[in-house]
């Protein structure tokens, strides 16, 4: 089976999009290739494209962009040489590789294809509890737990080595809200309308004020509204916290949940194995840096 044949049947297991034209598609690769195999991965990072070449497969199927423009081109559009992306480009030639993008097919699931496997390997199906209408907003009835032990169990289940939080590591929590990206404009169009603002994050306020949300796991983030308005909630006593864990940390057990469809999917014709695309960022602290 070519690596065309092959996607064409993964997309065959989607909601089909009718006159689609977005970023879903070939980044790299002869799609006329015999399929070896298929690494699934949040982000085609370079690591994640040399331990893909380790494990003879030529097909890497991603969520996230290539190439560092938000549209995904295939090919650099800057303007300017691109030493990075040139020499990403030559590794993946070198192995032989062709690059998937699956990223807006998946979202067009109900439920969400990503947030499904978030919500699977974290453990919290059973937990899960109706939402408001709100885009990309799940809501969770937890145990009783500390601030503290919530983020051990984030690192512990995604992989991680640290997190940032607002909050008191030991207050308590029960009711947590994973929730989309808060830069401006995400999701809820900002409209002010008789004298009333809202947008996406002044939405997730009000489920920390009417609907007893205690713990907000966000995608990406700005720090001048939700954040603001829980790192003034934890100062004035509230239980409330915000555990920032990343946009691609957040999506990472998407990718891992893609690998256990995608092989059901195929029949289990072709090898599907899951790679760990790591994090993005090192973590360093006042402590750590005087040893």
């Amino acid at each position: 089976m070519t690596i065309a044949q092959t996607v064409q049947k993964i997309m065959s297991c989607h909601p089909q999009l009718p006159d689609y034209c977005g970023c879903d598609g070939f980044k790299s690769g002869d799609p006329d290739m015999v399929c070896t195999g298929i690494a699934c991965a949040l982000v085609p990072t370079v690591d994640v494209i040399r331990k893909t070449a380790e494990m003879g497969y030529n097909l890497l199927y991603v969520h996230e962009p290539s190439y560092y423009l938000t549209p995904d081109y295939p090919v650099w559009k800057g303007g300017f040489r691109n030493t990075v992306y040139e020499e990403k480009r030559r590794l993946l030639d070198k192995h032989g590789i062709a690059v998937f993008r699956d990223h807006d097919h998946t979202h067009a699931h109900e439920p969400d294809g990503i947030f499904s496997g978030v919500i699977r390997y974290l453990g919290w199906e059973a937990y899960q509890i109706p939402s408001p209408d709100l885009p990309a907003c799940y809501l969770f009835d937890l145990p009783k737990t500390s601030v503290e032990a919530l983020c051990q169990h984030l690192m512990e289940k995604i992989g991680m080595r640290g997190v940032r939080y607002i909050g008191s590591p030991a207050a308590k929590v029960r009711r947590v809200a994973i929730v989309a990206h808060l830069y401006p404009g995400a999701f809820v169009a900002p409209e002010e309308k008789n004298g009333i603002y809202t947008d996406y994050a002044t939405e997730i306020i009000r489920l920390i004020e009417h609907h007893g949300v205690e713990a907000v796991i966000p995608g990406e983030i700005i720090e001048w509204n939700l954040l603001s308005y829980i790192a003034d909630a934890a100062m004035l006593g509230r239980s409330v916290a915000c555990i920032n864990i990343g946009h691609f940390n957040l999506e990472e057990l998407g990718a891992r949940y893609a690998a256990e469809w995608i092989g059901q999917c195929l029949d289990h014709v072709l090898p599907v194995s899951y790679i760990h695309t790591g994090e993005l960022w090192r973590h360093m602290s006042a402590e750590s840096s005087a040893h």
